[in-house]
């Protein structure tokens, strides 16, 4: 069969003003830092080869992209250079072989320019995206990245990845207080400018390695959270995907499976129920979940719970939320890392309502979402806080207890001043189209209410 010229790659390549040869050359480079050693051989006949309609295999369609990307300054997709994936997909679903510290460094440059902050905002949540590598993949990552040439001579110490942490910390409380809407710019500022350069840095050991990607995986990790939080589904996804990949690299099992954790949520709250089972399952490996402290094994354990809800999975929600209950239970503050310092009965009573609410459990699911609101730390945790009672007001009018829960939604407001987060103005919206059938009957306490929505809805933006 006659080959069709690849048009699209031929014109990418015009555009970046190198020769065959040079692309070759570039490509190599690429390639080696990628540890895709298989493909450091590549020449400029395997160019003129892809130019004229033969298809690269295995990695190099992504690092040719890659190689390209850097050139050209802009992040390309697969479908740009006429290399679409396997699965139909534009970009071919994840792309788990290219560098994630240019993907990082690149996205970063997106989220801090307000222009292609709007863009990646209003570009879809990719189903495809949430697909993961083989455990081969995991399993070579930290040798990926000792084997990463260093690009600084400067020597990382521990004083830089304190710092780091540091930082991740105070944003992170910032997030619990206020929502994910605010702070986010700074933060990922900081990580493009100082976390992502340690990478390239040099190590005097493998430990302290280990301890920086892990810090900038941490970090990573959050500015998905925040855009999580400020529903802006697309940006957190690619950032939660980056964490998880430089977690791998760093040989993190607990922080990955913590990640992990952190898009099965997102799946869950979207509606993708089987992607987040797969992804919240593959957190509780041996490796992740096996490895992490009580009180993450809990946070990991309830949102499988929450998970197998989504799914329909009775018997096995209700075993997951034993385990959770009993990992809590063991879990004592000292061991755990900052990441799950929230994570105490509150948050444990919260994510059980969710995953009862989503089995068809309303009356249960309003005892937990109760005993959430009477001990969680308001002032620490406001916009979970107000999220809690939003729920718990759901549950009430789906019971048909509309007094109760026009005086819990109107908590809620009070509980959203001062807030910025996405899954805050969801909660308006929702209560508002719960309203909508009893607008008629419920008098002038509905009215005020809706009313105070609209108000804040504006005020949130």
């Amino acid at each position: 069969m006659a080959r069709t010229r690849n048009a699209a790659l031929a014109a990418v390549l015009a555009e970046s003003g190198w020769t065959q040869t040079q692309a070759a050359t570039a490509f190599v480079r690429v390639a080696t830092e990628c540890g895709a050693r298989d493909l450091t051989g590549v020449s400029r006949s395997h160019i003129s080869m892809w130019v004229l309609g033969t298809r690269p295999s295995g990695q190099a369609p992504h690092i040719l992209c890659e190689t390209l990307s850097r050139r050209l300054g802009r992040r390309l997709t697969l479908a740009d250079i006429g290399l679409t994936g396997p699965t139909g997909q534009p970009d071919g679903g994840p792309d788990w072989s290219v560098d994630p510290l240019s993907l990082l460094a690149d996205l970063g440059s997106d989220d801090l320019d307000m222009q292609r902050r709007k863009m990646l905002a209003a570009t879809a949540y990719s189903v495809a995206g949430l697909a993961l590598p083989a455990a081969a993949w995991w399993e070579a990552a930290p040798a990926v990245a000792k084997g990463r040439r260093p690009t600084s001579s400067h020597q990382v110490t521990a004083e830089d990845v304190d710092e780091l942490r540091d930082l991740t910390n105070y944003f992170s409380a910032r997030d619990q207080q206020h929502g994910g809407g605010r702070g986010r710019r700074t933060l990922v500022r900081y990580l493009r400018e100082e976390g992502v350069p340690l990478l390239r840095s040099r190590f005097a050991t493998e430990d302290m390695r280990r301890e920086t990607y892990s810090a900038v995986a941490e970090m990573t990790y959050l500015a998905g959270w925040m855009a999580f939080d400020a529903s802006e589904h697309r940006t957190a996804q690619r950032y939660l995907t980056l964490a998880a990949r430089v977690a791998a690299e760093a040989g993190d099992g607990p922080l990955s499976g913590h990640i992990l954790r952190a898009l099965a949520h997102q799946a869950v709250d979207l509606g993708h129920p089987q992607r987040a089972l797969d992804l919240a399952s593959a957190s509780m490996s041996s490796d992740r979940y096996g490895q992490a402290g009580p009180r993450e094994r809990a946070l990991i354990s309830i949102v499988h719970a929450r998970a197998l809800a989504a799914a329909g999975d009775r018997r096995g929600t209700l075993g997951a939320i034993n385990r959770a209950e009993r990992d809590l239970s063991h879990a004592d503050s000292a061991e755990a890392p900052n990441r799950v310092g929230f994570f105490q009965e509150a948050s444990l009573a919260h994510e059980t309502a969710c995953a009862l609410r989503d089995l068809g459990q309303p009356r249960d699911a309003e005892a937990h979402f109760q005993r959430s609101v009477a001990t969680r730390w308001r002032q620490l945790y406001a916009r979970t806080h107000s999220v809690t009672l939003g729920y718990l007001g759901a549950v009430q009018v789906k019971q048909g207890h509309l007094d109760e829960a026009c005086s819990t939604w109107n908590q809620a407001l009070d509980a959203m001043s001062g807030i910025h987060s996405g899954r805050a103005r969801d909660v308006i919206v929702r209560m508002q189209s719960d309203l909508s059938p009893v607008r008629q009957r419920g008098g002038r306490p509905v009215a005020d209410l809706d009313r105070r929505a609209r108000e804040i809805l504006r005020a949130i933006g």
